[in-house]
């Protein structure tokens, strides 16, 4: 059944820097697909085997036997969840070959993406689409059967919509289906940061706004501009990413803040409810609600006992790790009892209900697999419940606010907490910053002042939440507890190497401003040698990390570097510049 035997190399992906525009090259096949999905595969329920893989396509790509057998298990609801019908949800695992190198269209997204929707470099993100029917042609009584899409973008809501689209007619057409939807996604434009692309599958053209790091927080969805006379009329989404946060977080909207703060603070939570569908979009929807911070740890939307992780998650031998963990078997409950943070869901309720909010529970209550749901915590927040958004949201429930509206406060909400908490840390970070007259062309750029933390929370009293943040409680206790997290961690590596990378390309400017001819004038041949080296390893790592630095000042350094190197012997210049 499986339609690829052994690890193999993964598939070739074109020369590095290769264009992506025009048409595609003979040595760039699938270019464009590659752009956004890594392959498309199918699993089926095979009585000998179990969960088996059917296809992947393109038929070059390679996954290694534990990859094949981590989106195998993960494709397929367990038992517990009873999932008749369509169903759809997501899953991520890590790549067995360890990070790989971005390619040149990878750092070029990159660059300009927010930093939350980065490509994963060592994951990949599966979007599945399972049937469950039943099917008196079939021993078992039943056709199973998952369509995946795997990928390294978290664009959850654009590959659900596309998943829609496309399975149910694979189901009905299998394999030549599926290979027509593949040639029209290596058609498609790639990913470009703060652009709106048409990207037309199966007679539709779904309108998607890809998100910049430049973007406003709140940015409104993408109109349908320019476009008037497409036909079909497009079909625009308005995120690819966003999730129904209010839906998401219904349940617990008594516990946001808290689970808000576990999230900041990267503890371990797992997360166990009802179906698939559930736990992936509360591990997804707990991730995001850090935005615009990126999410550091670990998340598995949807994670089984059969995962070639689940000894090392669940060992009792050492403090857990700092992961969400989204389950649907009860068993669960037994296994990670160690953990210090447990959310149950249930069964939502009707949409015009007043949502069963989950209790806060001791995690010594936590004792039986059919524990009620609740959130089993010993954590007690640092900061006090906003009782005010409370009632509004519930209010919204009551008179039957649209959901949107609904998602559109919390996200604000949430926007704001997070934006409050960090500003002061972005301020402090930005004190640290040499001052630009202290970069001066002939010398080695001053360095980064060292981050303090005694001296950032002294800084509070005069610079911290409290100026754009209602609400009380211990900031300070906050802080602190974040400074020993994942999260300040990847924010100030983050942080730091932009700050890098702007006194690199302000130094560049500041030699492309100088007077090259009056320094070299009392100059030995050797300093400018030097000189001319040290050049050109800074314009290679300019151009190679795409620095903040203008086009025109890149010329005007290479143009230094020629007329440097024009003033040399004949012989001098035959070694720095070989025929």
């Amino acid at each position: 059944m499986d339609a690829l035997s052994g690890a193999g190399p993964r598939r070739a992906r074109g020369r590095p820097g290769a264009r992506s525009s025009g048409v595609r090259a003979p040595a760039a096949p699938w270019a464009r697909f590659s752009a956004w999905l890594e392959c498309v595969c199918v699993v089926t329920f095979d009585l000998e085997l179990g969960q088996a893989l059917e296809l992947v396509y393109p038929s070059d790509f390679r996954l290694t036997d534990k990859e094949k057998s981590s989106i195998c298990y993960l494709s397929f609801p367990d038992s517990h969840s009873g999932c008749l019908g369509d169903t759809q949800f997501s899953f991520r695992i890590r790549q067995c070959g360890g990070q790989r190198s971005p390619w040149h269209d990878d750092r070029h997204y990159d660059t300009g993406a927010p930093v939350s929707l980065q490509r994963e470099p060592a994951h990949y993100f599966g979007y599945v689409y399972f049937r469950q029917v039943k099917d008196s042609s079939v021993k078992r009584g039943y056709f199973q059967k998952s369509l995946v899409l795997v990928s390294r973008l978290p664009f959850v809501r654009l590959f659900q919509a596309l998943l829609s689209l496309i399975a149910p007619e694979y189901f009905d057409k299998l394999a030549p289906c599926l290979e027509a939807v593949c040639n029209e996604i290596d058609q498609w434009p790639a990913p470009m940061p703060g652009q709106t692309l048409n990207l037309p599958v199966m007679g539709v053209v779904l309108q998607v706004r890809i998100p910049s790091r430049v973007d406003k927080p709140e940015s409104s969805a993408p109109k349908q501009c320019g476009h008037e006379n497409l036909l079909p009329a497009p079909v625009v989404l308005s995120s690819v990413h966003e999730l129904d946060l209010f839906r998401c977080f219904q349940p617990v909207l008594a516990h946001v803040q808290t689970l808000w703060e576990l999230m900041l603070l990267g503890e371990p939570l797992v997360v166990l409810a009802p179906s698939p569908a559930m736990s992936s979009e509360m591990v997804l929807a707990l991730t995001r609600c850090l935005h615009p911070l990126k999410f550091c740890c670990d998340y598995r939307p949807y994670f089984t006992i059969h995962d070639s992780e689940f000894r090392e998650f669940t060992t009792r031998t050492q403090a857990p790790p700092n992961v969400v963990l989204g389950v649907t078997n009860p068993f669960f409950i037994k296994m990670l009892q160690h953990w210090p943070h447990i959310l149950r869901v249930g069964e939502p309720r009707m949409s015009g209900d007043l949502p069963k909010q989950v209790k806060l529970k001791k995690p010594s209550r936590l004792k039986t697999l059919d524990t009620k749901p609740g959130l089993y915590t010993a954590y007690t927040a640092h900061l006090h419940r906003d009782k005010a958004l409370l009632k509004r949201l519930l209010k919204g429930l009551q008179k039957k606010r649209p959901s949107d509206m609904q998602t559109a406060l919390l996200r604000r909400h949430l926007l704001e907490l997070t934006q409050s908490f960090i500003i002061p840390l972005e301020h402090y970070m930005a004190s640290l910053m040499p001052l630009q007259k202290s970069i001066m062309p002939w010398k080695t750029p001053p360095q980064i002042r060292p981050f303090r933390q005694d001296d950032f929370l002294c800084s509070l009293e005069h610079a911290g939440p409290q100026l754009t943040c209602i609400l009380k409680g211990d900031w300070l206790g906050l802080y602190r507890r974040f400074f020993k997290s994942p999260h300040f961690d990847g924010w100030y590596r983050q942080r730091h190497k932009e700050m890098v990378q702007k006194l690199e390309a302000l130094h560049l400017e500041a030699i492309c401003e100088a007077n090259i001819e009056a320094w070299m004038k009392d100059k030995s041949e050797v300093e400018i040698v030097d000189l001319v080296l040290k050049l050109r390893e800074k314009l290679v790592w300019a151009q190679g990390h795409q620095l903040p630095v203008k086009e025109a000042t890149l010329q005007r350094a290479q143009l230094y570097i020629e007329t440097i190197i024009g003033s040399l012997p004949k012989d001098l210049q035959a070694v720095l510049c070989p025929p």
